[in-house]
C-alpha cells in the first residue's frame, strides 16, 4: 500500500518540485519504518538515500532487461488508476450516494406537495369553501375534493366513500352537512375538470413520496443500521447527505455532528460573539423535543456523541447490524430518564460489552444465512450444468444414430439400382414369355419403358439419316 502510495505521488505531476520531494521523503520514512516493523531490518531514507532512491525511480527503465520507458510509464499508468479504483469502489448494497439522493428529493417533494396543495385549497375553495376548516390534512384534502366535484351532487349516498376517505364517521357527515348549507360560488364542468386533474397529480405525488420513504428506510437499514435505529431514518440520512458520506461523517468529532446544519448560526454568533448554536440537525431527533428547556443543551450534546460513534461502526464493520444503535438509543433514554428523576444511567462499558456480545451472535447469523443462500445457488448451478451436459449426451447420441442410419439407406438405394442395370434383359422377358404388363414391379416397368424410348428415338434417328443420304 505504501508503494502503491509512493507511485501514485509519482504520478502528480501537477505539484511543484519541492512539495513532491518532500511527499516523496515522507513516503520513503513509511516504507523504511514498515520494514523495520515486519522484517527487523534498519533502513535509512533521509540524505542520500532519497536521491538515490529518486534515481531509481527515474532510470528504472534502464536497470531491469525488457523494460523500455514507455512501457515504464504506462505501467505506473495503470498503477495508479487501479490504485484509485479500489479507492472508490465500494459495496453495491451499502452506497451512500442512493441516500444522499433519495434524501434530498424527499425534501424537494416535500415543499412541492405543500405549496400544491395550498393551490388546491385555494382554487376549490371558492366552490366549498367550509371544508377546509373540516379538514386540515393536505393529502386528505386533495382526495375529498376529487371526489366531490360539484358540492351539490352530493346526498346520503357518497357517505359510505367520504367515510373511506376521512376514516372519520363524523366528519364524513359534517361535509355532507356543510355541502348542503355552503356559501361558496357555482362552478363550471369545465373548472372542476381542471381541479380534479390537478387534484390527482398532487395525490399521485403524495402517494410516490410514500414509496419513496419506505425506499430510503430500506436503504438506510442496510448502509447505516445502527445510525437509522439512534436516531431515525430521515434524521440520519439528512446528516450523512450534508456531511457528503458516510466516511466524512464517521471522521467528524461530536462537536461537529452537534451542529452539522446550523453553520450559518455559528459563523453569525462567532461574528458579533454571541451564543453559539447547541444543536444543528440533530434538532429534528425526538429526544431533544422530550427534553427540558434546561437540558435541551446537554442530551444534544450526548446525542452528538453517540451518533458519531453509531456512524463509526456502521462505516468501518464488515457485516452491518442495527445491535449497536438500539444499545446507544437505549443509553440515550436513560440520560433522559437521569435527567428528569436523577436514577443513575449504566456504564458505557458495560453496555458495549453487552452490545459485543449480541453484535456476534447477529452477526454469526447473517453469515450462517448467506453461507446457506449460496450453497443454494451452487447446487441451482450444479442441477443446470447436469441438466445442460444431459441435453448434449443426448443430441449427440441421436446425431449418431442419424448417421449410421442415413448410409445403410444409401447403400440399399445403390444396390437396388445396380440390380436393375445388371437385369435390362429380365426387364423385357414378361412380354415375351406373354406376361401381363401389371405383373412387373413398378421399378422394373418404369426402366423397360425407358428402354422402348431410347430404342424408338433410335429408330428414327436411323430414318432421318436414310433420308438425307
Amino acid at each position: 500500500g505504501i508503494l502503491h502510495e509512493d507511485l501514485r505521488l509519482l504520478l502528480e505531476t501537477s505539484l511543484p518540485a519541492k512539495k513532491k520531494k518532500a511527499l516523496l521523503g515522507v513516503a520513503d520514512a513509511k516504507m523504511g519504518a514498515a520494514i523495520l516493523e515486519e522484517l527487523g531490518y534498519q533502513c535509512q531514507t533521509g540524505g542520500v538515500v532519497a536521491e538515490i532512491l529518486r534515481g531509481i525511480r527515474l532510470h528504472f527503465h534502464a536497470l531491469v532487461k525488457g523494460l523500455t520507458a514507455q512501457s515504464a510509464s504506462k505501467a505506473q499508468l495503470g498503477l495508479g488508476h487501479s490504485y484509485s479504483r479500489a479507492k472508490v469502489k465500494f459495496n453495491v448494497n451499502r452506497v451512500d450516494n442512493m441516500i444522499i439522493q433519495s434524501i434530498s428529493l424527499l425534501d424537494q417533494l416535500d415543499k412541492d406537495i405543500n405549496t400544491f396543495s395550498m393551490r388546491v385549497r385555494e382554487w376549490y375553495g371558492y366552490h366549498f369553501p367550509e371544508l377546509i376548516k373540516i379538514v386540515a390534512e393536505n393529502y386528505t384534502y386533495c382526495r375529498l375534493a376529487k371526489f366531490i366535484g360539484n358540492r351539490r351532487e352530493l346526498s346520503e349516498e357518497s357517505l359510505e366513500g367520504l367515510e373511506e376517505i376521512v376514516m372519520d364517521s363524523a366528519k364524513a357527515q359534517a361535509i355532507l352537512e356543510a355541502s348542503r348549507s355552503s356559501m361558496g360560488m357555482d362552478i363550471s364542468p369545465l373548472d372542476l375538470i381542471n381541479i380534479e386533474s390537478f387534484s390527482s397529480r398532487v395525490i399521485s405525488l403524495s402517494e410516490y413520496r410514500k414509496g419513496l420513504q419506505e425506499y430510503l428506510r430500506s436503504k438506510m437499514s442496510q448502509v447505516a443500521p445502527s445510525l437509522s435505529a439512534l436516531i431515525g431514518e430521515v434524521v440520519g440520512a439528512r446528516l450523512i447527505s450534508h456531511a457528503g458520506s458516510l466516511t466524512n461523517l464517521a471522521k467528524y468529532p461530536a462537536s461537529t455532528v452537534q451542529i452539522l446544519g446550523a453553520e450559518k448560526a455559528l459563523f453569525r454568533a462567532l461574528k458579533t460573539r454571541g451564543n453559539t448554536p447547541k444543536y444543528g440537525l440533530i434538532f429534528h431527533s425526538t429526544f431533544i423535543g422530550r427534553a427540558a428547556a434546561k437540558n435541551k443543551g446537554r442530551i444534544s450534546r450526548y446525542l452528538a456523541n453517540k451518533c458519531t460513534i453509531a456512524s463509526r461502526i456502521d462505516c468501518f464493520s464488515e457485516v452491518p447490524t442495527s445491535v449497536f444503535g438500539d444499545k446507544l438509543r437505549e443509553q440515550v433514554e436513560e440520560r433522559l430518564a437521569f435527567y428528569e428523576t436523577g436514577e443513575p444511567p449504566r456504564k458505557n462499558l458495560e453496555v458495549m460489552k453487552e452490545a459485543m456480545v449480541e453484535a456476534s451472535e447477529a452477526v454469526a447469523e447473517v453469515k450462517r444465512k448467506q453461507e446457506k443462500k449460496e450453497k443454494k445457488k451452487k447446487k441451482r448451478e450444479k442441477r443446470r450444468l447436469e441438466a445442460l451436459a444431459a441435453a448434449a449426451e443426448e443430441n449427440s447420441v441421436l446425431e449418431t444414430e442419424e448417421n449410421s442410419v442415413e448410409p445403410k439407406k444409401k447403400k440399399k438405394k445403390k444396390q437396388r439400382e445396380l440390380e436393375a442395370e445388371s437385369e435390362p434383359e429380365a426387364a423385357l422377358e414378361p412380354e415375351e414369355n406373354g406376361l401381363e404388363e401389371e405383373a412387373l414391379p413398378k421399378k422394373k416397368r418404369k426402366l423397360w419403358a425407358e428402354a422402348e424410348q431410347e430404342d424408338e428415338k433410335k429408330k428414327k434417328k436411323k430414318k432421318k439419316e436414310k433420308v438425307r443420304d
